[in-house]
């Protein structure tokens, strides 16, 4: 069944027809070469089809070694976020959460999905592992990064780095089809979704359970925030990757459904505030602290954009979402190019440093991106081309991400000589 459903991707006849010849050989077919067959459009139709029809009859049964992959994915992140405490080590007396959180949560992403794929290669799960591990030593082993730029930048841009690691262990090391950055793309807006709606359900059982053990005066506060709340942590994007992967049909709406709320709020917050901005005469150029406020809006609003795109692309009407995500874009743009005449004039008045090089280059990336994303979604706008041409443009912008965290983490202090 599964050489007969490969065959006939470019039949939809067909596999109707194999569908209706024997469903339970085909659906258990399907889900075990849909790894393989995501990048074609009819696969996930059909993948939407046979997950409506299994949640609603409540048929689909949660795999008991994706369940067991979980459960030991979730330990290998506990485990080493409480190494240091176990040789008797005080974690932030070495830095140890700030320098490995990010490694370890990727990590235990990677280690899941590795575990779940059907068919292994262990030569690249190799790789990826010594990947981690060399990142592990080359942020353990730097020199103190408290009075060093360079040093702290590296700690910021290792997680992304290690990002794009994880994506390409999520795409299955297929580096050449977009349409699987795409779906990568497509699964960090629900997993941020599902990840922070775990972490607050967490903080609200942590807090109950906290307050009723101090009612009959047992102070379980320290124990439970060093033992249990932090491994809860860097457990919960794995959590929420086993949701995405068991409960698709559930977790494939979220993301979209919020995107087309918050893109409309976005859009009108960042102009009433843009038009403040300039009322109260902020000044970006000499305010160190408000420039730094602005590129974190301009982060957030770009955010919004990539994963409003991403996730609404296959809606066909998409006239009003696209005048919506056009005037976003633009107001990006006039963002961006105050934050990055606010850093030329930085650089001229006070010279380079690690935090002003690392901010301009940055900017710049940002900048051409959402000037391709902006041309591309006028011509959905003007033209009425489809959604998916402004993902290309998102896909074939990754590697150039994930050279800028390369550099930055691993060039950066030797650069400018640990300053």
């Amino acid at each position: 069944m599964e050489k007969a459903i490969r065959e006939n991707l470019p039949h939809p006849g067909e596999l109707e027809r194999l569908y209706r010849s024997d469903k339970k050989c085909f659906e258990k077919s399907f889900f075990a070469i849909y790894p393989d067959i995501a990048d074609y459009p009819v696969a996930s139709t059909w993948k939407a089809r046979l997950e409506f029809t299994d949640s609603n009859e409540s048929r689909r049964k949660v795999n008991r070694k994706d369940l067991l992959y979980l459960i030991v994915s979730c330990l290998l992140a506990g485990i080493l976020m409480k190494l240091p405490t176990w040789f008797g080590v005080n974690p932030d007396q070495f830095d140890f959460y700030i320098k490995n959180t990010g490694i370890i949560v990727f990590l235990g992403l990677s280690f899941y999905v590795l575990l779940g794929k059907r068919r292994q290669n262990h030569l690249y799960s190799l790789l990826i592992l010594s990947i981690f591990l060399l990142a592990a030593l080359y942020v353990n082993l730097l020199p103190n990064g408290v009075n060093s730029n360079s040093i702290i930048l590296s700690y910021i841009h290792l997680p992304l780095f290690l990002w794009c690691i994880y994506g390409v262990v999520y795409i299955n090391f297929d580096l050449k089809t977009q349409l699987k950055r795409i779906d990568y793309l497509k699964y960090n807006g629900d997993l941020a979704i599902l990840t922070l709606l775990i972490l607050i359900g967490g903080g609200a059982l942590t807090a109950v359970t906290i307050e009723l053990f101090s009612v009959i005066d047992l102070n379980i506060e320290n124990f439970y925030m060093e033992n249990i709340a932090i491994v809860g942590f860097v457990a919960s994007p794995i959590v929420a990757t086993f949701i995405i992967r068991s409960l698709p049909a559930i977790s494939d709406k979220l993301a979209p459904t919020i995107a087309r709320i918050f893109s409309p709020l976005v859009l009108i917050t960042l102009f009433v505030y843009l038009i403040f901005m300039v009322v109260n005469g902020k000044d970006p150029y000499n305010d160190r602290e408000f420039l730094l406020v602005f590129n974190l809006l301009l982060l957030g609003v770009m955010a919004i954009v990539v994963f409003t795109v991403v996730g609404t692309s296959s809606i066909e009407k998409q006239r009003f979402n696209g005048w919506i995500l056009l005037l976003l874009s633009i107001l990006s743009l006039l963002v961006d190019i105050v934050a990055l005449s606010a850093i030329l004039y930085r650089v001229g008045e006070y010279g380079f440093s690690p935090n002003r090089v690392a901010v301009l280059g940055s900017n710049l990336l940002i900048f051409v991106h959402l000037l391709l994303i902006t041309f591309d979604l006028f011509k959905v706008v003007r033209n009425g081309n489809e959604m998916k041409i402004v993902e290309k443009a998102i896909a074939s912008y990754l590697p150039v991400y994930a050279a800028w965290a390369f550099l930055v983490t691993f060039f950066f202090p030797l650069i400018f000589g640990w300053q």
